[in-house]
């Protein structure tokens, strides 16, 4: 109800007593769809501004004691009127519309002319605008956008209706033909208090009982629906209240404030958190989860060793061998490679353990960095659900970079990823994410493949621990090198293939240029094997 005609009824007395005779000293936006006033009494020096806040979906008026105006994207409006004083303010009849009337003194060489300029503030919901005339003409307006305004005609607002005993019976009780103004907070009011009930007489009765209360109103800052509401009568929770309307309209926007700008942003930084630490704590538990695996099946080094202690024991070209475990005192059987003797397969063995350990490694190391960066989560969530106010919450976030932030994109979206035989291969999708997948995502041990002498994708054969790369994998790798390249036409393309080790990105290069220590070239048919989506991602 802070545009209820009602309630803007006493707030244009307020600022009558307020500011007739003070100087318009200044107006100005520097937000979408607001507006500051500035007055000045030239006397006292005293300021008091109006903030006007006319967006599509709300509207209000409200006074803040001062304002600092920012140096830089803010915009003069409304510039006829600065130096000019308040002659009176004027309240239009039953309508949601009031004026502050300026009146400018022009000496000419005849005879001494006065020039009326009228601001007009039109609070109608999402068609409020401030509107200046000069005498019946309009000469700008906030929102251009409403053209029907500019036919407004000031002499035609007042709205003059019969609001006598009789004009309701013919109405038939009525109540929102004879009292529109009343809006929605009132009639709801009155139907709560039992208006539909009553005889004509007793409806009356309650309609001017009602009529006095807005005389001389308290007004409510009451909460609807978790929405703060300004209120002309006791209903609801009540959350404050005073019987100044400049206050009353300080108190709602405050909440209003509160309720749609922290709560609102609050709450989308801490969704965006909450998802930030539910990836994080999902890939913690599956490292959790492959640690544990690892470490109970990481055998391979003790069946190395007991293969080396039991050389003579183990029959040639044998495919398995049962040993005595000296480290758990019970038979074992161990599988072996027939083509290769005792010490081969124990050599092989040894190979997987440091696979195993270096897999290990990187898994803890990973689970470390993670849990570090679930503790720094939890603690953005305690401190942005202690913030209090917008403006600091505004500053803690971006201090931490937290504005605007998307959870942590995945492989499965950064890259076109393809299982293969067991084995995942990643292909880039342009420079930049190429360097992505190079520098960021893949390990020393996976294998790195590229269309030779050409610019296309970087692509990755993840290492799996204990298991050498099949050529069938690195052909079909190949493949795909090459079909994301400038080659993909040609009937056969020269393919770069190297451990990733042998890969590295000097200082200055442009993105998605690497230099090749080491290199293998193998010859293949450019091909899209496995055949993409609609959305240009390869199936998981």
């Amino acid at each position: 109800m802070q545009n209820n005609y009602y309630f803007l009824r006493q707030l244009t007395k307020s600022l009558s007593h307020r500011i007739t005779g003070w100087e318009f000293a200044t107006c100005f936006s520097q937000e979408k769809d607001e507006l500051v006033l500035g007055f000045v009494n030239t006397d006292t020096q005293e300021e008091f501004y109006i903030k006007a806040v006319l967006h599509a979906n709300f509207a209000c008026l409200v006074f803040p004691t001062d304002f600092q105006r920012a140096k830089k994207n803010s915009v003069d409006l409304f510039g006829e009127l600065v130096g000019l004083r308040v002659q009176e303010v004027v309240q239009y009849l039953n309508e949601r519309c009031f004026a502050l009337v300026f009146n400018a003194g022009a000496e000419t060489s005849s005879e001494a002319s006065t020039q009326t300029y009228t601001l007009l503030f039109k609070m109608h919901g999402n068609r409020s605008n401030l509107v200046l005339f000069e005498g019946e003409k309009v000469i700008s307006m906030l929102h251009n956008k409403l053209g029907n305004d500019e036919v407004i005609r000031l002499s035609a607002l007042d709205r003059s209706i019969e609001q006598t005993y009789e004009a309701f019976l013919r109405e038939d009780g009525q109540v929102q033909k004879l009292f529109p103004t009343f809006g929605k907070g009132l009639n709801q009011y009155l139907r709560e208090k039992g208006l539909d009930t009553l005889p004509p007489d007793a409806q009356w009765k309650l309609i001017q009982d009602l009529l006095s209360q807005l005389e001389t109103p308290t007004f409510y800052i009451t909460r609807k629906d978790s929405d703060p509401v300004l209120s002309l009568m006791s209903v609801g929770e009540i959350l404050s209240q005073t019987e100044d309307p400049i206050e009353a309209a300080n108190a709602f926007y405050g909440q209003y404030a509160r309720l749609n700008s922290l709560d609102k942003e609050k709450g989308d930084a801490l969704r965006t958190l909450a998802k930030r630490k539910q990836r994080t704590e999902n890939y913690l538990l599956k490292n959790y989860d492959k640690l544990d695996e690892l470490e109970k099946e990481a055998r391979n080094e003790q069946l190395a060793n007991i293969l080396m202690a039991n050389m003579h024991q183990v029959p040639p070209r044998s495919e398995s061998v049962e040993l005595f475990d000296f480290y758990r005192n019970q038979p074992v059987r161990i599988k072996l490679k027939p083509d290769q003797n005792a010490q081969k397969n124990a050599e092989t063995y040894y190979r997987k353990a440091k696979n195993e350990k270096i897999e290990i490694a990187k898994l803890r190391e990973n689970t470390v960095a993670k849990e570090q960066e679930l503790a720094k989560i939890e603690a953005h969530m305690e401190a942005v659900t202690g913030v209090e106010q917008v403006k600091d919450l505004r500053k803690y976030l971006k201090t931490n970079q937290l504005t605007n932030e998307k959870a942590p994109e995945t492989p499965t979206e950064l890259f076109r990823r393809i299982e293969y035989q067991g084995f995942e291969i990643w292909v880039g999708k342009n420079a930049k994410n190429n360097d992505l997948l190079t520098q960021k995502y893949a390990f020393k041990e996976d294998l790195w493949l590229h269309a030779r002498d050409v610019s296309g994708s970087h692509v990755i054969i993840k290492y799996k621990a204990g298991k050498a790369f099949p050529q069938t994998v690195i052909e079909k790798a190949a493949q795909l090198a090459a079909y994301y390249s400038k080659r993909r036409t040609d009937s056969l393309c020269p393919v770069i293939v190297t451990p990733k080790k042998f890969v590295r990105k000097p200082k200055g290069l442009p993105e998605g240029a690497v230099v090749i220590d080491k290199e293998e070239v193998i010859m293949v048919v450019p091909e899209l094997w496995f055949g993409e989506n609609e959305n240009g991602h390869a199936p998981n």
